[in-house]
This record gives C-alpha cells, sequence and structure tokens, in this order.
C-alpha cells in the first residue's frame, strides 16, 4: 500500500469517527431535551429523573360565578344589596317549666303499697319559666334610624317581646310603634342607626307576569332563603289566618314565588330592586300560589308613623253593598251603581253607627251613597278607597239618594277605634 494511500485511508477514518462521535452527542442531547428524532422514538427513552422534572399543567379552577344572563345578574346583584336590610323577626315568650315525676293515686287511701301492682301516674310541677321563641317572621328597613316593615300577625301577641335579627347575625329588641288597624301591616323600631335601607317601587305599576323576587326567613330556620316567579295574578281577595288572627285581606298581588311559613313581612322585589310588595300568605290547598300585599298600602303608613307615631284610619261609620246590574234587578232599586247603606247579618251589625260622621251628616239606612267627592261610586271605585285616600278630620261631600231624591252632603271623617 503506497504512503499516500495509507494517509488518505487514516484521514477518512478519522473524519468516520468524529462524524460517529458528532451524531452520538447529537442523539445524546436530543434524549435528555426530551425530544423524539424523526419519529423513532429516541426521546421517549428519558432517564427517570427528567420524567420527573416534566411540568404538568393543572387544570384552571373557576373563582368566581359569572351568571349567563342579564336577568340572572340583576337577580344576584338585588339579593347582594339587600341581604343587609332584609331581617328576621323573633317572638319570644316566659313560658313554664314543668317537672314531670310519678305518684301512687291510691296513695293514702288504706291500700298496701303494692295492691294495683304498683301503677304510678305521671305528674308535672311547674319549677319556674324561661324565655322560649314562640313564632318568627320576617321583615325589612325602611329608613336608616330603624324603622322596621312587617305583617301585623307577626307581632300580634300583645305577651311577646320581640327581637331583630340582622343577617350578620346581630340582634336589636324591637318596640311595635303601630299595628295598623286595617291592613295586615305593622311597624317596628329598634335603636340603630346607619343601616341599609330598602326602596320603595310603585305597586301600582306592576303588570302580571313580570318576574319578582321574594327574600324571607322560610320556616323560621333559614334566613334570607330567595325565590323567584312572577305576578300570577292580582287584586286577589283572600281570607287569612296567622298569628291567632282571622281576616279578609284585599288588593293582593298573588306570585309563584315560593313564599314559606316564616316568610310573613319579607319584601317581594321587582327587577329594579325595588320593595312593591309585603309577602303575607300562601295558599295550602296549592303549590307555588303565594300573595303579597301591595307595597303602596305601606307608604301611608310609614310617613304617618314617622310624623305621629301611630296609624290612623279615617271612619266615616256606614255598612254597605256596593250596588251591580244584578242587585238593582234584585232589589228594583233606581239604579246600578252606587254603595247601598244596609245592615250586617247580626242585630250588632248596625247600617250606620251611632254618633259617626255619617250618622250626624243624615245618613241612614237604605240610602244609595252615589258619589264621593264628585266620583261616581262603583266596583271599580268603591265607597272605601275614596276613605282611605282621606286623612282624619278631612270633609268629603257626598252624593246620596235618598228615598227617590238626590242630595248632597258633608261628612267630617273621624279616626277609626
Amino acid at each position: 500500500m503506497s504512503p499516500i494511500f495509507k494517509t488518505i485511508l487514516v484521514a477518512s477514518l478519522a473524519s468516520l469517527v468524529v462524524s460517529v462521535l458528532l451524531f452520538v452527542g447529537l442523539i445524546g442531547i436530543m434524549q435528555t431535551a426530551g425530544i423524539d428524532f424523526l419519529g423513532m422514538g429516541f426521546g421517549r427513552y428519558l432517564p427517570e429523573r427528567v420524567i420527573i422534572k416534566e411540568t404538568v399543567k393543572e387544570p384552571q379552577v373557576v373563582e368566581k360565578y359569572i351568571p349567563q344572563t342579564t336577568q340572572e345578574q340583576m337577580i344576584v346583584d338585588i339579593v347582594k344589596r339587600s341581604q343587609d336590610a332584609v331581617v328576621s323577626v323573633i317572638a319570644t315568650k316566659d313560658l313554664p317549666v314543668l317537672e314531670q315525676s310519678f305518684v301512687d293515686p291510691f296513695q293514702g287511701f288504706g291500700f298496701p303499697n303494692d295492691f294495683f301492682g304498683g301503677l304510678q301516674v305521671p305528674q308535672y310541677q311547674q319549677k319556674g319559666t324561661e324565655k322560649r321563641e314562640v313564632s318568627s317572621g320576617t321583615g325589612f328597613i325602611v329608613s336608616s334610624d330603624g324603622l322596621v316593615l312587617t305583617n301585623k300577625h307577626v307581632v300580634s301577641d300583645d305577651n311577646a317581646e320581640f327581637t331583630v335579627l340582622m343577617n350578620n347575625g346581630d340582634k336589636y329588641p324591637a318596640t311595635v310603634l303601630a299595628r295598623d288597624p286595617v291592613q295586615d301591616i305593622a311597624i317596628l323600631k329598634i335603636e340603630k342607626k346607619g343601616l341599609s335601607v330598602l326602596a320603595l317601587g310603585d305597586s301600582d305599576a306592576i303588570e302580571t307576569g313580570q318576574t319578582v323576587i321574594a327574600i324571607g326567613n322560610a320556616l323560621g330556620e333559614f334566613r334570607n332563603t330567595v325565590s323567584v316567579g312572577v305576578i300570577s295574578g292580582m287584586w286577589r281577595t283572600i281570607t287569612a289566618q296567622g298569628g291567632g288572627t282571622m281576616e279578609t285581606l284585599e288588593d293582593l298581588i298573588q306570585t309563584d314565588a315560593a313564599i314559606n311559613p316564616g316568610n310573613s313581612g319579607g319584601p317581594l322585589f321587582n327587577l329594579a330592586g325595588e320593595v312593591i310588595g309585603i309577602n303575607t300568605a300562601m295558599s295550602q290547598a296549592a303549590q307555588n300560589i303565594g300573595f303579597a300585599l301591595p307595597v303602596n298600602k305601606a307608604k301611608r303608613d310609614i310617613e304617618q308613623v314617622k310624623k305621629t307615631g301611630k296609624i290612623s284610619y279615617p271612619f266615616l261609620g256606614v255598612r254597605y253593598v256596593l250596588i251591580d246590574a244584578d242587585l238593582q234587578k234584585k232589589n228594583d232599586l233606581l239604579v246600578d251603581y252606587g254603595a247601598l247603606i244596609s245592615r250586617g247579618e247580626t242585630s250588632a251589625d248596625l247600617a250606620v253607627t251611632p254618633g259617626s260622621p255619617a250618622d250626624i251628616a243624615g245618613i241612614v239606612e237604605n240610602d244609595i251613597i252615589l258619589e264621593a267627592n264628585g266620583k261616581k261610586i262603583t266596583k271599580d271605585n268603591p265607597l272605601a278607597k275614596t276613605i282611605q285616600a282621606s286623612k282624619v278630620g278631612d270633609a268629603i261631600r257626598l252624593k246620596v239618594l235618598h228615598k227617590g231624591t238626590e242630595k248632597t252632603v258633608t261628612a267630617t271623617l273621624a279616626e277609626r277605634k
């Protein structure tokens, strides 16, 4: 082999060795980096320590729920804004503590102790008294200095003590300032200032089908329970029982938002966050039929209590039935509208109260009041509406049909007792 050929062979072998070393080094670097070289799988055979160092992407955690609709966001916002102004109203009383013991009923009659097989009967003896919760309802704050609106039947027990429980757990003794003699409304007072207040809307502007939100102390246990529904009917009349009383309630808002025992006195909101009703009653014979008093009925009470410390109603002193075509035909009346002054079912239910404004004005049984302050008396505009819109001491003009002759009288309204 010539020297030149040997030199070329050695150079070629050296170049080949260098190339192999470079290739092996490159593979090593790619293994360390975890790269699969041209799909050959080299990158899969990594040392265990390298696999442990691989970054694992954690699942994303949603820290805040985002409402999906504008209406849903409205409801969430209303609940957040109102929660500090919706309260629980708790009634407590001093009740006897009874201790049970067992005695032989025949002791002292001369029988042996075991003559009747050791017969023992329970006997209870009072051992003092203790305060116990006897009822609970809901209320809401209507003035920053501590006026709380609720239902009258929630605070009807004169012998009970009342406590307002805030959403944060704070408790305040409550005084009943006034109970409405006509509506199921009462106003309480707590000694606390700077309180959150709910805005009152216009219940005359509501419509069937609009969305409403009810908040209350459901079952007297679950504070600030929220339910959502619609106004399913308007101006309903029901006979309700609660707090040991029974009364007829008129012009109520019907809703399918769930109203449970304990919700009484709580607010019914529209989607503007305004209170348009006071949750009052529920039907036990059906599902999701609840009733609320229109909040406009309470506005008058709130203003009266702020000014005078009490709720007073004007009083005319008559019993009447509204005349329609059927009543006109049945009784052979001259008109098909107006208020027919008539006595009730018992002898005590007089048509005109003696000494009342109506009596002083000369109104008698079987008279028909055709107009009050120039407006016809109809089912849509009953006499009670005109009276309740007036104040004690106001003089109202009444057009009266007396024995076929029309006359106009003036009656000065007194305070209802």
